[in-house]
């Protein structure tokens, strides 16, 4: 029992950390945390590329601030510039989704889910507030509905790293489904390339799996 909640305490706080570093939505998948160590250090700060529809030259500037506070670790001062950057163009769901991370960060749960829905009803396959969306889901104990928004989020982008990643730790450590986290695992892998820890873990999930297949093969 200890040795479960020690592994189960590793991965979610892993899963915490990759919320919070630096990675371009427009990337293949997120980026490696550049002093993450052995874990798999990737986040989400969406860039102004990626926000959603083209931002006017004149607003870029505020918008590029808000993303430098926030991956700076200044989630006060980026929260006010997200703020003044929607005041004016409400439109963008990028910025209503660094602000969920934001409010996540702070563990406002109602602000969180706010500031997804509003970025869901502009862009309802934004691949990031769906990783985001399912988070929160799975830290209130909706597994099965947490599940819906990650898969969602890789229907739309098959290569989107994160959201494979958090499926592999729903499926390893709440849904017991070693077979589906070992293959969103190593997709992760394969998008981001090597990362010793989930190495480590697909290595036991396939030792585990294998025995389970044996155990059901003796059964059978």
């Amino acid at each position: 029992m200890l040795l479960q909640r020690f592994i189960e305490n590793g991965r979610i706080a892993t899963v915490l950390l990759m919320s919070l570093i630096v990675a371009a939505c427009s990337s293949s998948g997120p980026a490696r945390a550049p002093d993450s160590g052995t874990s798999a250090g990737t986040g989400e700060v969406i860039d102004g590329e990626q926000a959603g529809p083209l931002i006017p030259p004149q607003v870029q500037t505020l918008y590029e601030q808000a993303a430098a506070s926030m991956a700076a670790g200044d989630y006060v001062d980026a929260e006010l510039r997200f703020k003044e950057f929607l005041l004016q163009y409400p439109q963008y769901p990028g910025a209503h989704v660094n602000l969920a991370i934001i409010h996540a960060t702070n563990e406002n749960d109602a602000a969180t889910r706010s500031a997804l829905d509003a970025a869901l009803a502009l862009d309802p396959n934004h691949p990031a507030a769906l990783n985001q969306l399912g988070m929160l889901l799975r830290r209130n104990g909706n597994f099965l509905e947490a599940e819906a928004a990650y898969l969602k989020a890789v229907t739309v982008n098959p290569d989107y790293a994160l959201a494979h990643y958090n499926l592999g730790v729903l499926n390893e450590l709440y849904l017991q489904r070693l077979d589906l986290a070992l293959q969103h695992f190593e997709t992760y892998q394969r998008v981001v390339g090597e990362d010793k820890q989930v190495e480590k873990w697909i290595t036991d999930l396939r030792r585990r799996v294998a025995a389970s297949q044996r155990t059901a093969n003796v059964a059978d």
